[in-house]
């Protein structure tokens, strides 16, 4: 979760969580929040290199690991930053850490693989993408 070491985000998207994203209990249903952080860095990656990204830069995720604290519920607003926490060669990971109002509620950490783009063949991370990546961007 965020603390005072944890790096600064760098971006950040919001989102209102909407009453059919719940469950029977009145929280956000556990698939939803990866639709929510798939979301984000999809956001992410189209301010970062404009919308036809995919044409030159592929990834695919690998493994993603979820660690929940608090639900969100209907109408409030979640608030997404994102990181990336290490590169590879091939891969990189990235940090999503879930807010509301400043309450954890979940962090998401996701390795994925650079690939080739329109196939599945691994390919070294491009230069460009690790500095697009690298700089500090928030918009909420």
């Amino acid at each position: 979760m965020t603390d005072a070491a944890s790096p600064a985000p760098a971006f950040v998207h919001s989102l209102r969580v909407r009453y059919g994203e719940c469950d029977m209990q009145g929280v956000v249903f556990n698939a939803n929040y990866l639709a929510y952080v798939d979301d984000a860095i999809d956001h992410w990656f189209h301010a970062v290199f404009g919308d036809n990204y995919v044409e030159s830069f592929d990834f695919m995720v690998k493994k993603m690991t979820l660690e929940w604290s608090s639900p969100a519920r209907p109408g409030e607003t979640v608030a997404i930053a994102m990181r990336v926490s290490r590169w590879g060669n091939t891969s990189f990971d990235i940090v999503t850490d879930l807010s509301v109002d400043g309450r954890d509620v979940m962090t998401a950490t996701i390795v994925y693989v650079s690939v080739t783009p329109h196939t599945t063949t691994p390919a070294p991370v491009p230069e460009r993408v690790r500095e697009g990546l690298g700089r500090e961007l928030a918009i909420v």
